[in-house]
C-alpha cells in the first residue's frame, strides 16, 4: 500500500464510508483495509481527540515496521561485514554465496535491498 492508497483511506473515512466501501474503491480486499486501519490508526492516551487514521502517519508506521525487518539495518556485524566486502570490490552474489561458509549465523540474499554501502551505513 502506498501513500496515494493511504490518503484515500484517510478521506473516505472521514467521509463516513463503511470500510468495505473503501475497499473496494481502492481495489485491495475489506480484509486488506481493515488489517491497514487498525495497524496504523493513531492513538494517543493523552489526547484522545485526535485518535484515528491519517495517511501520511500511516505510511510512516509502516515503513518504520518494515525497516525493523530487514537484516542490514538491524543487525550491526552483518551490516559491517556486507560494507567491508562491497568495499573490498566483492559482488552482491560472491558475500551472499559466502557469508554460507563463514561463521556468520544469519544470511542474505545477493537481492537483498541496500547492497550500496551509503544506504546501509549509519
Amino acid at each position: 500500500m502506498d501513500l496515494r492508497e493511504r490518503h484515500g483511506i484517510e478521506s473516505m473515512l472521514n467521509a463516513k464510508l463503511p470500510v468495505s466501501k473503501i475497499a473496494a474503491e481502492i481495489g485491495r480486499h475489506r480484509s486488506t483495509a481493515y488489517r491497514e486501519i487498525s495497524r496504523n490508526c493513531f492513538e494517543e492516551d493523552e489526547l484522545p481527540h485526535l485518535n484515528g487514521y491519517y495517511g501520511v502517519n500511516a505510511q510512516r508506521t509502516a515503513c518504520s515496521r518494515r525497516a525493523l525487518r530487514r537484516k542490514l539495518i538491524r543487525l550491526d556485524g552483518l551490516r559491517e561485514r556486507v560494507i567491508d566486502r562491497l568495499i573490498e570490490g566483492w559482488t552482491p552474489e560472491q558475500i551472499a554465496g559466502r557469508l554460507g561458509y563463514d561463521d556468520q549465523p544469519v544470511r542474505v540474499s545477493h537481492e537483498t535491498r541496500s547492497w550500496r554501502p551509503s544506504q546501509i551505513a549509519k
